[in-house]
């Protein structure tokens, strides 16, 4: 069976606005890659949205969707980051942050109204985005003699590889990048050149 090598995400910042009795719900969807981004996301939004009574939010990261949170941001527990989170699992999304800003209206909406809110907010959010489809790839290292070049071009060049960071010396070095699903048969290939070394640095 196949690693399921693609994952959706949205490619930039938008917006959707759900009002329920006087409270206004802002959510803002932010695609990013790591924690950091995520505090920078979070640091910004209530410097923007800074007269505001809540900023819950929820986010996914990772092609593998390993890293997630949920934050209710004093509303009652289970009310607004779960229904966030919900919106992002039912869209397939990941690497992408969603903050929804709660202006209060001065009428308490009660735990169905709350969450009915935040989904709804986020739902607006993640259906004006624009989603795509990205495809996970490895990232290899290899070192070979310069005398093996034309047996690793060959190779790169026929599976139509990425190729970056390229030192062509007495020693050639260089870094390419391969689809999730055919590193294994690439890997196998190209380490039968012999006296190359390959290392595989990173997943992205």
């Amino acid at each position: 069976m196949l690693f399921e090598d693609t994952y959706k995400t949205i490619t930039s910042r938008s917006e959707g606005i759900y009002k329920e009795k006087g409270s206004k719900f802002i959510a803002v969807a932010i695609p990013l890659h790591t924690e950091s981004d995520v505090k920078d996301a979070l640091a910004n939004l209530r410097k923007e949205y800074y007269d505001a009574r809540h900023h819950c939010y929820a986010y996914i990261l990772g092609f593998d969707k390993s890293a997630y949170r949920i934050n209710d941001d004093g509303e009652p527990s289970g009310t607004a980051g779960r229904p966030i989170h919900g919106q992002l699992l039912s869209f397939d999304l990941t690497n992408v942050l969603v903050v929804v800003i709660r202006y209060f209206g001065g009428t308490k909406l009660g735990v169905s109204g709350l969450i009915n809110a935040y989904k709804t907010a986020t739902k607006e959010a993640l259906t004006s985005a624009e989603i795509v489809t990205c495809i996970v790839y490895d990232v290899y290292e290899i070192s070979f003699d310069y005398l093996q070049m034309n047996d690793v071009m060959k190779i790169l060049k026929d599976e139509c590889l990425n190729q970056f960071n390229q030192q062509f010396e007495t020693t050639c070095n260089l870094h390419f990048s391969v689809r999730k699903n055919d590193s294994g048969r690439i890997y196998d290939t190209i380490r039968k050149i012999n006296g190359l070394t390959i290392k595989f640095l990173r997943t992205e």
